[in-house]
């Protein structure tokens, strides 16, 4: 894996979600959708899992699409959420470990968050969430969508913004690793680790603090970056000896596979 020729090459998205995680697509739905618009190489990251890794590469292969085999770990530091991309991973044990506790916390805290709609007046059921989570993982907006179907908010933001989003009443954290130790799992599992879409930290200089530490790239190219900070976040993958990578980070319909303002 040539991460700096694919750049180099374009036709490339970088940052997918399928049901495996919180995205609406099964992995081969969005291989099929990668391969329609013409992309070469792309890389499933999904949250925490790598579960769904192994149709999207076996998709791939029947349509001509080069899938990297990528997830994107939850951390944290100072308080903040630092999502850190792995590229060209194996499953080695000590991150199938970590993954399933994680997983088993997941299953924990959507049952909380659950709890807490109910403690407020705001009734769902965990089979109102299960009917809008395809895969096995339960995640935050399967619970947004049950909130909106029963008629207590008109969309899913509404109900993050009000409920779901930290500090929120219905907020319960996830179990999370720091940076240091995301770095170092997808690097035991041969892969290369990359800071996720650094504007959404809203803090520069935690992304500078956080480029020095072991990361070997920076998502330059995000559909939340603006030219501005593609330019900013250029130089200091420069300046830290970086490589730069993008993708579109989609979801959903409401995001366009392949379109994440790239341009070298």
């Amino acid at each position: 894996m040539e991460l700096k020729n694919i750049i180099n090459n374009g036709q490339f998205d970088l940052h997918l979600h399928t049901t495996a995680s919180d995205g609406s697509f099964s992995p081969s739905e969005v291989v099929e959708m990668a391969a329609a618009k013409g992309l070469k190489t792309i890389a499933i990251t999904d949250h925490d899992t790598t579960d769904g890794l192994k149709e999207a590469m076996e998709t791939g292969k029947k349509l001509g699409v080069n899938v990297i085999p990528g997830i994107e770990l939850s951390t944290k530091y100072k308080g903040k959420n630092i999502d850190i991309l792995g590229y060209g991973i194996s499953a080695s044990n000590s991150l199938l470990e970590t993954l399933k506790k994680i997983r088993d916390h997941r299953e924990n805290r959507a049952q909380l968050i659950v709890k807490k709609f109910c403690e407020l007046g705001l009734a769902i059921t965990d089979e109102d969430v299960l009917k809008h989570s395809k895969g096995d993982v339960i995640a935050r907006p399967h619970i947004a969508k049950a909130v909106v179907e029963k008629g207590y908010a008109k969309t899913v933001q509404e109900v993050f913004d009000h409920y779901l989003a930290d500090g929120k009443p219905c907020a319960v954290d996830k179990m999370v690793l720091s940076p240091e130790e995301g770095i170092r799992l997808i690097h035991q599992s041969g892969g290369v680790a990359v800071l996720a879409h650094p504007v959404l930290i809203q803090d520069d200089l935690i992304v500078e603090e956080l480029m020095q530490l072991s990361f070997d790239g920076i998502e330059v190219w995000h559909r939340k970056h603006r030219p501005d900070d593609v330019s900013r976040y250029k130089t200091q993958a420069k300046k830290y000896k970086k490589f730069v990578t993008g993708g579109s980070d989609y979801h959903n319909d409401e995001h366009l596979i392949g379109d994440f303002g790239f341009n070298l």
